[in-house]
C-alpha cells in the first residue's frame, strides 16, 4: 500500500514509522525539515519538504499513485484543504484527516471523509473514566 502522510509531528511520524515497519510504501510531507527528525533512523520511506496543500508538491511527493492520504498536521484548515485536494483532484481512494474541531469533524464525516477527532475521543475517554465501574 502506498501512503502519503502530510505532517511529520508526533502522530504523522509515528504512523509513518509503523506503516514503514509493516513494509508499506510511505511518503511523509512537511514544510519544516526539522520535523523529519521525529522519524526513526530505520525509516526507509521517503521524506518530502513542502506545503501539502500545494498540488505541485503533492504531485512531486507521489500522490498520484497513493492508495491512502493522511493529513496529520496541527491545523484543521490545512488538513481539510489537503484532504479535499487529495480526494477531488487526485482521486486518492482513502482519505483520513485529523480534525480537532468536533463540529468540523462531523461535517467532514458527512462528506465521506474518515476523520480522527481527538477532541471528541478524548472527552469520551475522560467521561468513561468518571463513570463508576459496574
Amino acid at each position: 500500500m502506498h501512503v502519503v502522510i502530510m505532517g511529520s509531528g508526533r502522530t504523522g511520524s509515528r504512523l509513518a514509522a509503523m506503516l514503514d515497519e509493516a513494509n508499506h510504501d510511505v511518503t511523509v510531507i512537511d514544510w519544516d525539515i526539522r520535523a523529519f527528525r521525529r522519524l526513526p533512523n530505520t525509516f526507509s520511506g521517503t521524506t518530502f519538504m513542502g506545503n501539502g496543500v500545494d498540488e505541485d508538491i503533492l504531485r512531486a511527493a507521489g500522490i498520484e499513485g497513493a492508495d491512502v492520504f493522511v493529513a496529520t498536521t496541527s491545523g484543521d484548515n490545512r488538513n481539510v484543504m489537503a484532504s479535499q485536494i487529495a480526494k477531488q483532484v487526485f482521486e486518492v481512494p482513502k482519505i483520513i484527516s485529523r480534525i480537532k474541531d468536533p463540529i468540523r469533524a462531523e461535517i467532514y464525516r458527512d462528506l465521506g471523509y474518515d476523520v480522527d477527532c481527538r477532541t471528541t475521543r478524548g472527552a469520551d475517554a475522560v467521561l468513561a473514566l468518571l463513570e463508576p465501574e459496574s
